[in-house]
């Protein structure tokens, strides 16, 4: 999934650039949004879905024969946006969050990290442009988005098996305490290398598909860093190229670590998890 954040003062025309961007978005594939609300309660009091809530419920979901309404606590932008991804959608469209590190549409100046493109106002923007520069982000991808992937393959008719990894953040390793690593890429080459082993695993006897997914910037303790899923025909063709699949990213791909602990932090000389 590509993800891009359109930023800006109120009545800036956010909203109006969101749509505008659905609209022409959905020529390449699904589109899901996000908007950032500081507070919004569509689950009215007195409603049943608000009653199950009051009782106790940590997520109610609600459904029509059109609508799917899921309402839960403690949220944030990665879940929403794993939401999305979850989902299938190839884009994700998100209204707000200024401070987040996704990739950003600025309108009518506002200052905001990660900016690929500034505007006075929407009616500036050329879309396809801006669907161009989208397109040509990195992708947000969670274990599920991948697994739905090999899913939807063509070939997934020969596959009797699909095998996955996700490789965390250990929050513990010996007496040192990791409170976060972050990871650091030369624009495109990690991809590159990730494509060239995929595509050399796939050519396997019995292997249906590979993918692989390496997270970059900050993770924390316990969150995830790489996902790898493997289809085959039999078991015993998946287990082999999975194992291979894991330990070829670590020596193969060029992605920085650094690690953040309570003594302090340090380049780690080696590449991958």
């Amino acid at each position: 999934m590509k993800a891009i954040s359109i930023v800006g003062y109120k009545k800036s025309g956010k909203t109006t650039l969101v749509g505008r961007l659905v609209s022409s978005l959905r020529k390449h594939g699904t589109v899901g949004t996000v908007k950032h609300l500081h507070e919004h309660n569509i689950e009215g009091k007195g409603t049943d879905t608000q009653k199950h809530t009051a009782a106790g419920a940590d997520v109610v979901v609600a459904v029509t024969p059109d609508e799917l309404v899921k309402f839960s606590k403690n949220n944030n932008l990665a879940a929403a946006l794993d939401e999305l991804a979850d989902s299938g959608m190839d884009f994700g469209v998100v209204e707000g969050f200024k401070d987040s590190s996704l990739p950003k549409i600025a309108l009518g100046g506002i200052e905001a990290i990660n900016t690929v493109m500034e505007l006075d106002k929407p009616e500036d923007a050329d879309i396809d442009e801006l669907v161009s520069i989208i397109q040509e982000l990195p992708d947000y991808h969670t274990l599920n988005s991948l697994a739905r992937k090999i899913r939807a393959s063509s070939n997934i008719q020969k596959a009797g098996s699909i095998g996955t990894f996700t490789g965390i953040v250990r929050g513990i390793t010996g007496n040192t305490k990791t409170e976060y690593l972050e990871f650091e890429e030369y624009a495109g080459v990690a991809r590159e290398n990730l494509d060239r082993i995929c595509s050399e695993l796939k050519a396997r006897e019995g292997i249906v598909d590979v993918l692989m997914h390496h997270r970059t910037g900050k993770i924390l303790a316990g969150e995830d860093i790489v996902y790898i899923v493997v289809s085959a025909g039999h078991r015993e063709q998946l287990f082999p190229v999975l194992r291979e699949a894991i330990e070829r990213l670590k020596k193969e791909v060029p992605i920085w670590k650094k690690e953040h602990t309570l003594e302090g932090n340090w380049w780690v000389h080696d590449t991958g998890v």
